[in-house]
């Protein structure tokens, strides 16, 4: 029987609500700062409730751009590099890893075991430490200002490699045996049985990847020269940085808002199976 406590439960919803001011009151300022214009942004003190330009702010933004420190592109052109991005990383690292893993666990091959842990060992080898190498190649292989060039460097994960691997060595061998008997080959049981299985698991890893994809703001900046391929993370910094100018801050908090806007609608969409993925322990 659970003891009633009137008190811990006032506390416990006190100090969630503090939880839920501290991380929503940025966020609540960021979006009050995009409805102003810049002569409100720059007297103080800062405004706590909306302006009345809400609709200008986000119309220019999205159509005419800042008009100066970013080149007047409009945000709707980084918002598709970084969606561009964010998907190809994603599935890109769900596709390496799943099959890496199921290669790993249901093949009997030389040296299995040194591969599975010379990838795991690259958890120790984020792209800021690989940076200038890994440069060098895409740069050798005319790399330069592409897709390709952004999301084929980021792509293998270590992690990922290691959650499906430790899945499928979850999955009964009854399965596996009884896939056999039926006649069905690696690549049928990988298809009708294992990706099945994995539905939760992939979706957990696709809402982390495509954030971290979303979120790449280094290697970008790195790889890419041409306005048409910038990320809006690196719009965001652009315009935050202007030289011998105030930053436009209304229009750089609407353009941050509408920057956090397919992270949001990913998590939203996607709650259930993220959940789910995360702590399902019966397959």
């Amino acid at each position: 029987m659970v003891e009633n406590r009137p008190f811990l439960t006032v506390l416990s919803h006190v100090v969630l609500l503090l939880g839920v001011l501290i991380v929503g009151f940025p966020l609540w300022m960021t979006f009050v700062a995009s409805t102003h214009d810049q002569a409100t942004m720059l007297r103080p003190p800062l405004p706590l409730l909306p302006g009345p330009h809400l609709v200008d702010n986000y119309v220019q933004v999205l159509t005419e751009g800042f008009g100066r420190g970013y080149g007047g592109a409009a945000i709707w052109v980084t918002l598709a590099n970084s969606l561009v991005m964010a998907l190809g990383v994603a599935l890109g690292k769900i596709a390496i890893s799943i099959i890496s893993a199921f290669a790993i666990v249901y093949f009997r091959f030389p040296l299995r075991m040194m591969f599975f842990w010379a990838i795991f060992v690259t958890l120790m080898l984020p792209v800021e430490v690989r940076i200038v190498p890994t440069y060098g190649v895409v740069a050798n292989l005319g790399m330069v200002d592409s897709y390709g060039g952004l999301i084929i460097p980021v792509i293998a994960s270590a992690t990922a490699t290691f959650l499906f691997r430790q899945f499928f060595l979850s999955v009964p061998d009854e399965l596996t045996e009884a896939a056999r008997v039926d006649g069905a080959g690696p690549l049928r049981f990988f298809r009708d049985v294992l990706l099945p299985m994995s539905r939760t698991s992939i979706a957990a890893l696709f809402v982390i990847q495509f954030i971290y994809g979303w979120n790449q703001y280094l290697w970008p900046l790195l790889i890419t020269t041409k306005e048409s391929f910038y990320t809006v993370v690196m719009a965001v910094s652009r315009q935050a940085n202007v030289v011998d100018a105030t930053p436009s801050w209304n229009l750089l908090m609407a353009m941050a808002m509408l920057a956090m806007l397919p992270p949001v609608a990913v998590v939203i969409v996607m709650q259930r199976q993220f959940v789910r993925g995360l702590v399902e322990t019966e397959k």
